[in-house]
C-alpha cells in the first residue's frame, strides 16, 4: 500500500525544520523527507547572522529563542571593509548589543532537529517528482521507485526544488557572480597574519568585480569565499580536483592585489569548492494551487548579499505553521494567508539582495558599500 502523510515537508533545512517545529508546538504533526542519508551526511556551512525581525521571530514562534541565545558566537557582529590594497576603510566592533547575532548553521540545525519528535524526519528519501491527484492531494515519487500521497505538500527543498514545478515554471538563473569556497584551519596558530587581517566578525575586501568575504567559524578556521564577477562557464574551465592548479587559476584573477589577500588563496588548507550564485526572478510568485506551497529558497532564491536566505526560510516556516494552526480544517485559507504575506516580503528582500550584489562588485568597489554604512551613522 502507498504510504500517506497528511502533511509532507520536502527538505530538512532550516525552513522545513522551523515549520515542523512550529506545527509541533501547536499540536500538529508533520513528516519531513530529506535526501541526505542522515543528519550528519554533509557539513552544514559556516556562520549565520540571525536577524531580530525574521530568524529570531521564527525561533520565538518555535519556543526556542532562549536556547538559540546560548549558541550565539560572541564578537561575531564585528565587521571590516578593505580595498584591494588591504587598506581598512571601515571597522565596527561587536559591542554585544546588535540585533543580528552570529551562530553556526550546524548548531542551529541541531537545535531545531532536537526539538522534534523522534521519527519526524525520514532520511534518505530523495524526491524525484510530484503530481496532483485532485482535491488538493498529491502523489510524490521517490528515488528507488516508491511513492507516497499527501494532503498538504510543502516544498522546502531549496534552489532546485522538485515541488516548485507544481506551482511555477520559474527556474534559477546565474547572477553573474561565482564564489570559490576555501578554509584556513587552526587559523590563530597556523595562519596568524590572516586571522588578524580578517578580525573577529564579517570581513569584506573588495575591488572591481571581485573580492573576498570571510569570517572565523567556531572550529577556529577561517571560512573564505573568493568572489568573482565572471561568465557562467568560467568554473568549467578549471579542474577543481587538482587543488594546486585550481589555486593558480583563481590567484591569476587577483594580480595586483595585496599579498595578504592573495595569501587567503595560496595558504588555503582545504580543497577549493566552486559555488556559482543563482537567483529566482525578483517578485517570483504563483497563483494559489490547492494543497501545495513553497518556502525558503524554493520560493525566493536570491543571492546572499542581503543576508536574508536562512532568516527568510525560517520565518516562512514559522508563519506557515502559524497560519495552519490559525485555520484548523481549512488548508486553503491558511495557504492563502501565508502566501499573501510571503510574496511582498520576499520581493523586497530579493530586490535588496540584487542591489547589494551590484554595490559590492561595482567597478569602484568598495565605495558604494562604504557610503551605505556611512548613511547609517
Amino acid at each position: 500500500m502507498t504510504t500517506h502523510h497528511p502533511i509532507a515537508i520536502i527538505g530538512a533545512g532550516l525552513g522545513g525544520l522551523s515549520l515542523a517545529r512550529v506545527l509541533h508546538v501547536n499540536g500538529i504533526e508533520a513528516t519531513i523527507l530529506d535526501l541526505d542519508e542522515s543528519p550528519s551526511a554533509r557539513t552544514q556551512g559556516g556562520m549565520l547572522d540571525i536577524h531580530e525581525d525574521s530568524g529570531q521571530e521564527a525561533l520565538r514562534a518555535a519556543a526556542l529563542h532562549d536556547e538559540f541565545r546560548a549558541l550565539v558566537h560572541p564578537g561575531g557582529e564585528a565587521m571590516r571593509v578593505l580595498d584591494r590594497h588591504a587598506v581598512v576603510h571601515f571597522e565596527e566592533a561587536d559591542e554585544g548589543d546588535g540585533d543580528r547575532p552570529e551562530v553556526a548553521r550546524g548548531d542551529l540545525r541541531d537545535l531545531l532537529l532536537g526539538s522534534l519528535p523522534e521519527g519526524t524526519v525520514r532520511w534518505g528519501a530523495k524526491v524525484t517528482g510530484a503530481r496532483p491527484l485532485g482535491a488538493g492531494r498529491h502523489e510524490v515519487s521517490l528515488a528507488g521507485g516508491t511513492a507516497f500521497t499527501t494532503d498538504l505538500l510543502i516544498g522546502a527543498d531549496g534552489a532546485w526544488s522538485k515541488v516548485r514545478p507544481l506551482v511555477s515554471d520559474a527556474r534559477p538563473a546565474y547572477e553573474g557572480i561565482s564564489f570559490v569556497e576555501v578554509h584556513l584551519h587552526d587559523a590563530v596558530k597556523r595562519h596568524p597574519a590572516s586571522a588578524a587581517l580578517i578580525g573577529g566578525g564579517m570581513f569584506f575586501a573588495l575591488g572591481a568585480g571581485k573580492g573576498f568575504l570571510a569570517h572565523h567559524d567556531i572550529t577556529g578556521s577561517l571560512h573564505v569565499y573568493i568572489a568573482l564577477r565572471t561568465a557562467e562557464d568560467w568554473i568549467s574551465t578549471i579542474d577543481f580536483s587538482d587543488t594546486a592548479a585550481a589555486k593558480a587559476a583563481v590567484l591569476r584573477q587577483f594580480d595586483g592585489w595585496d599579498a595578504s589577500l592573495r595569501a587567503l588563496i595560496t595558504d588555503a588548507d582545504s580543497e577549493l569548492v566552486p559555488r556559482p550564485i543563482h537567483a529566482l526572478p525578483i517578485g517570483h510568485r504563483w497563483d494559489r494551487v490547492p494543497g501545495v506551497t513553497l518556502l525558503g529558497d524554493a520560493a525566493h532564491l536570491m543571492s546572499p548579499f542581503a543576508g536574508e536566505g536562512a532568516n527568510l526560510a525560517m520565518l516562512d516556516g514559522a508563519e506557515l505553521g502559524l497560519a495552519l494552526a490559525a485555520h484548523p480544517g481549512d488548508v486553503e485559507a491558511a495557504l492563502g494567508a501565508y502566501e499573501q504575506a510571503l510574496f511582498p516580503r520576499s520581493e523586497a528582500s530579493a530586490a535588496e539582495s540584487a542591489e547589494s550584489l551590484d554595490r559590492c562588485f561595482a567597478e569602484d568597489a568598495p565605495k558604494a558599500l562604504l557610503e551605505l554604512f556611512a548613511s547609517y551613522r
